[in-house]
C-alpha cells in the first residue's frame, strides 16, 4: 500500500513522442542527404530521392503472406537453436525453490509476507529467463544468417528487407510467447500449491479507489501537511489525538455500485462501503498498553452540514492494516442532540458524487500517521489470476521491446556487439533514467559533473553557492551543455518501470489498467515503430557479406 500510480499524461506523452521521432528522423534524413551530395555531387539529390521513394514503396507494399512465411521460418530456426532448453533451467529452479520459500507452519500473521516472497520470486524468474533467452536469439539471428550467407536465399526471393526485419521480430516474439505462456501457467499452479494454507486468502486482487488527501491542524484550520514527528522518512504526515486535527480523504464518483455485502459478528449481512486502511501510530507516552491507538471515521457532507461518526476503531497490527465496512444506514446526531437515520449514498455523498471521510485520533498525546495510499475504498476483489496475468502481459511487452531492440541492433553490428549494446541500453534505462531525471530537475543538489568535480577537492558541500568568478561561470556553462545532452538521452531511454508490475501482484492489488498497463503498451509501440524503420534502413544500406 506504499505505492500509488501517477496519472499517465497520454496527450503530452504522445506529442513528446512525435517531437522526438521528428527530430531523430529529420536529423537522419539531413545527414544522409548531405552525405549523398558530398559523395555524388549534383546527382546525389536525384539518387537520394529515388532511394527514398523505393524505400517508401517497399514499406507500403508489405505482404502479409511473406511476413508470415518468414516469421514461421524464424520460429523454426529458434526452436532448432535449443531455445526450449530454458524449460530445463525453469524446472530446476522450481524443484528447489520450494525448499527455501515454503513454510507450512507459518502463522497467519505473516501470511502476506509468504505471498510476497513467492510471487516476487516467480515474476523475477519469468522476467530474467525470458529476457536472457530472447536477447540472445534476437541479437544473433541476422548476423548468423549473414555469416552463413543463408540470408541471400531470402533477399533473392521477392521478400523485401523491411519484411525480413519485421518478420524476424514477429518470429522471435512468437517463440517468447510460447515460452512465457507455458511457464506462466505452470507458475500460477505452483504458487497455489506452494503458498501456505494460512496465506491463500492473500492471493487476491484488490481493486482500490484512491482519494485526495488533505489535513486540518489542531485548531481545525486547513494545512498543507500534518505534523512532523521527527521520522526521517517523511512519507506520512501525523495528526494529533484528542484535538480538531484531521486527515481528510475526498473520493470522487461514489455510486451505490461500490457498496459490498458484508457479514457482521452475528452472521447477518448488510450493505456497506468497504474501506481498507493502514495507519501508523506514534506514541508520545506509553498510554494504554492493553490496546492499540484508537481512531474514528467521520463522514462529512458540507453541503447539508452533516457530520456522522461512523465508528471508533483501533488501528490494525503493524504492517498488516485492517478492513472495515461503513454501513449504508447510519445514525446522525442533529444540533438539538436528536438522532436521525441517514443514508450513506443519498444523504452523505455530495451532489458532484464526492464522498468526504475524515480520520481523527481519539487518544490524547498520541499521533496517527497517514499518506494518501493508506486509506482507500475497496471494491469487490478480482481473482488473483487476473492481476497475475496482467503482470505476465507486462513481462511479455518487455520481451517485445527487448526483441525489437535486439533485432534492430543486429542489423548494423555483429551478434556479440548487438547483445552488449541492447543489454547496456536496457540496463541504463532501468538504473539511470530516474537519476538523470532528478539531476535535470534540480532535485539532486551539487550541480552537474564539472561542478561536482570542483566541489569535491575544495571540500565545498552541496548547499553552498559557488563563488562568482569566470571559472565557475565556465563550469556552469559546460554543465548546462552536458545537461542538454543528458536530456536527449533521457528522451531516448524507455521508461521500463511501467513493465514491472510485481508490486501490484505481490501486495494483492489489481494492476492499474490506465496508469500502468496502458503506458506499457504505448511504450512498446512507441519503440517498435521507429526501431523497425531503423532496422530496415540499416539492413538495406549494409553489405550482406560476412567480413
Amino acid at each position: 500500500m506504499d505505492f500509488l500510480p501517477d496519472p499517465f499524461p497520454l496527450l503530452s506523452a504522445f506529442l513528446q513522442w512525435l517531437a522526438v521521432i521528428a527530430v531523430i528522423f529529420s536529423s537522419v534524413l539531413l545527414i544522409t542527404f548531405t552525405s549523398n551530395l558530398v559523395s555524388n555531387g549534383a546527382a546525389g539529390a536525384a539518387l537520394y530521392g529515388q532511394s527514398l521513394g523505393q524505400s517508401l514503396v517497399e514499406i507500403f507494399s508489405t505482404s502479409v503472406s511473406r511476413c508470415y512465411a518468414l516469421a514461421k521460418l524464424t520460429f523454426t530456426e529458434a526452436i532448432r537453436r535449443k531455445a526450449l532448453f530454458v524449460f530445463v533451467v525453469f524446472a530446476v529452479l522450481f524443484m528447489f525453490a520450494g525448499w527455501f520459500l515454503s513454510d507450512p507452519d507459518q502463522s497467519a500473521k505473516y501470511a502476506k509476507d509468504a505471498v510476497k516472497i513467492h510471487v516476487t520470486f516467480i515474476l523475477n524468474v519469468l522476467t530474467w529467463l525470458t529476457m536472457i533467452v530472447m536477447l540472445l536469439l534476437a541479437c544473433i539471428g541476422i548476423p548468423e544468417d549473414i555469416r552463413l550467407r543463408s540470408i541471400h536465399t531470402v533477399v533473392t526471393k521477392p521478400a523485401r528487407r523491411f519484411e525480413i526485419v519485421l518478420s524476424r521480430i514477429l518470429g522471435y516474439v512468437g517463440v517468447g510467447t510460447v515460452l512465457l505462456g507455458i511457464m506462466s501457467v505452470t507458475s500460477l499452479v505452483w504458487i497455489y500449491r506452494q503458498v501456505p494454507v494460512s496465506a491463500r486468502s492473500e492471493l487476491t486482487a484488490r481493486q482500490p479507489i484512491w482519494g485526495q488527501l488533505s489535513f486540518l491542524d489542531r485548531t481545525g484550520n486547513k494545512t498543507d501537511a500534518g505534523i512532523n514527528v521527527g521520522d526521517i522518512w517523511a512519507y506520512r504526515s501525523y495528526i494529533e489525538g484528542a484535538t480538531k486535527s484531521r486527515a481528510i480523504w475526498r473520493f470522487e464518483n461514489v455510486t451505490p455500485a461500490m457498496l459490498t455485502t458484508m457479514t457482521d459478528d452475528d452472521g447477518k449481512t448488510y450493505e456497506a462501503l468497504r474501506l481498507e486502511s493502514r495507519i501508523e501510530a506514534f506514541r508520545s507516552h506509553k498510554g494504554n498498553m492493553d490496546r492499540t491507538t484508537r481512531f474514528q471515521y467521520i463522514i462529512l457532507n458540507p453541503e447539508r452540514n452533516l457530520e456522522v461518526t461512523a465508528a471508533t476503531l483501533e488501528i490494525g497490527d503493524e504492517f498488516s492494516g485492517r478492513t472495515d465496512g461503513i454501513r449504508r444506514t447510519l445514525i446522525a446526531e442533529t444540533k438539538d442532540n436528536e438522532s436521525k437515520t441517514v443514508d450513506l449514498i443519498n444523504d452523505l455523498v455530495a451532489k458532484d458524487g464526492s464522498l468526504t471521510i475524515a480520520v481523527a485520533c481519539t487518544d490524547p498525546g498520541q499521533y496517527l500517521g497517514m499518506a494518501r495510499s493508506d486509506l482507500f475504498i475497496r471494491l469487490p476483489d478480482a481473482p488473483f489470476a487476473v492481476t497475475f496475468f496482467k503482470a505476465i502481459l507486462g513481462i511479455w511487452l518487455f520481451m517485445v521491446l527487448t526483441v525489437t531492440l535486439g533485432v534492430t541492433a543486429s542489423t548494423f553490428v555483429k551478434g556479440p556487439f548487438a547483445i552488449m549494446m541492447t543489454f547496456t541500453f536496457l540496463t541504463v534505462s532501468i538504473t539511470a533514467r530516474e537519476f538523470i531525471r532528478d539531476l535535470l530537475s534540480g532535485k539532486l543538489k551539487g550541480g552537474g559533473a564539472f561542478e561536482s568535480a570542483y566541489r569535491i577537492p575544495t571540500y565545498m558541500n552541496d548547499t553552498t553557492d559557488l563563488p562568482s568568478n569566470p571559472g565557475t561561470q565556465l563550469i556552469k556553462w559546460v554543465d548546462w551543455v552536458m545537461n542538454g545532452f543528458l536530456w536527449l538521452i533521457q528522451q531516448i531511454l524507455p521508461n521500463v518501470s511501467y513493465f514491472n508490475m510485481t508490486g501490484y501482484v505481490a501486495n494483492g492489488f489489481d494492476v492499474d489498467n490506465w496508469n500502468t498497463l496502458l503506458p506499457a503498451v504505448l511504450v512498446t509501440i512507441g519503440y517498435f515503430i521507429p526501431c523497425v524503420l531503423i532496422g530496415y534502413y540499416c539492413l538495406r544500406s549494409r553489405e550482406l557479406e560476412a567480413k
